[in-house]
């Protein structure tokens, strides 16, 4: 384990604090209230730390730069606001996706990305016209 350090400190703080997984850009945020003059670069190198020693985990989504949480989270899933771009997490899960899976395959796990407007993302649409709560895609 490498030696704590008020920066590294204020980093992890930032992302249990959030409760979701967050961007390096929303740790600097997060960490700076703690510390200051703390710059991307020294987020970056303690990310890389804290996710050798196993205290935080990646969250990769299609598309997207990967984002950090606490590690130890049982298995669950995500949503992304297509507004704000935040991620949160989701603790249901549909369970066994065999079924969906050609015949002869067999499915080893998954990974479930859910997209559409966070309830702060949704309330602020001018006069609620410009979010509607409507299923996207092609699914039904």
């Amino acid at each position: 384990m490498k030696r704590a350090t008020r920066q590294r400190s204020a980093i992890r703080a930032a992302i249990a604090a959030a409760g979701r997984p967050l961007s390096p850009l929303e740790v600097l945020e997060g960490a700076r209230s703690d510390v200051p003059a703390l710059g991307l670069a020294t987020v970056y190198r303690n990310l890389r730390l804290l996710l050798d020693d196993g205290e935080i985990q990646g969250v990769n989504l299609p598309g997207d730069n990967v984002r950090y949480e606490l590690a130890g989270h049982d298995h669950h899933h995500h949503f992304q606001c297509l507004a704000c771009q935040r991620v949160f997490d989701i603790h249901a899960c549909p369970g066994d996706l065999q079924r969906l899976a050609p015949p002869g395959f067999v499915v080893e796990g998954h990974d479930l990305t859910l997209y559409g407007y966070c309830a702060d993302c949704r309330a602020s649409a001018v006069g609620g016209q410009g979010v509607r709560a409507v299923g996207v895609g092609a699914c039904s």
